[in-house]
């Protein structure tokens, strides 16, 4: 690989984010800082941080709460990045910082872009419906997600799997498209391709609360919510059990006899009707409502 004096400024957070700067620190590139942040109190530590990864090779740790200061882009400055590499971070890089890198910068976002701009890609896939999600390499603008690709890999994934089945694949594909990006970037040289704006959506960010179920809809979108945000994410919930029961694994079971969506017809196991079939949890926890 060439050019592995180039300073690298990475932005990281979550498995990919961590796999990635252990990729490398591995490779012998020079990874001159690593811009991180903590994990939010709602989620669970499921992976490795890129802080830890940092700090046992001795790489200065930055985890500011926001990039847009004065303070932040004197800080970049003085650290003179060739290359500045973002792999889910998820803080704004304002240009007055991206703009800084000699040979560009770029960001990892989890999906087959330009499908699915935005913040949960993966989630929001499979709520959807979705057979594919991805990860893709693009340039890093001022517009989320719209910079043109670098490298990119589709990650196929079938109707009854979970989200914490995929998530391991989109974490792999991550490192491909960077291991095969990578050469060209430290050469300055690589080949973009524009993204299609005809065929762009984006999604928001999702909560917690967004996790509840609405039974007034078809099964198999509340089978899809339940598949998204099950482990390693907070889950689906309902409340019309007492206490709140988080649904983790469910199936579709047969047509309704009439009974009024969110109607509870067994509870062991609990099968619930939905607008046009019953829901039957396959494992589910019994959870106090939030605060």
């Amino acid at each position: 690989m060439e050019n592995k004096d180039a300073r690298i400024l990475f932005f990281g957070f979550s498995d990919a984010g961590s796999k990635c700067l252990k990729y490398l620190l591995d490779a012998g590139c020079n990874v001159i800082g690593v811009f991180t942040h903590d994990t939010d109190p709602h989620e669970k530590q499921w992976f490795e941080t890129p802080e830890r990864i940092a700090k046992e090779r001795f790489i200065p740790v930055f985890k500011p709460s926001t990039l847009r200061t004065e303070k932040w882009f004197r800080k970049v400055k003085y650290l003179k990045p060739d290359l500045i590499l973002s792999i889910y971070y998820r803080n704004i890089i304002p240009e007055e910082i991206f703009s800084q890198a000699k040979l560009g910068a770029y960001n990892m976002h989890g999906s087959y872009l330009p499908a699915y701009r935005g913040r949960a890609p993966l989630n929001w896939s499979i709520i959807n419906g979705e057979s594919h999600c991805g990860a893709s390499l693009h340039v890093l603008e001022k517009k989320f997600d719209t910079g043109a690709i670098v490298e990119q890999e589709k990650v196929e994934f079938g109707p009854d799997e979970y989200v914490g089945e995929i998530q391991p694949r989109i974490t792999d594909a991550a490192l491909k498209v960077l291991e095969r990006a990578l050469p060209s970037l430290l050469g300055g040289n690589p080949k973009l391709i524009e993204q299609d704006l005809s065929k762009a959506s984006y999604f928001g960010k999702r909560t917690p609360e967004d996790g509840r179920i609405d039974f007034g809809k078809s099964a198999r979108e509340v089978y899809n919510l339940i598949r998204a945000v099950s482990k390693p994410f907070p889950g689906a919930f309902t409340d019309i059990t007492s206490p709140r029961s988080i649904i983790w694994r469910a199936k579709i079971g047969g047509d309704c006899r009439g009974e009024k969506p969110g109607t509870i017809v067994s509870h062991s196991p609990l099968t619930i009707a939905c607008a046009d079939k019953y829901l039957v949890a396959e494992e589910v926890e019994a959870a106090e409502p939030c605060q």
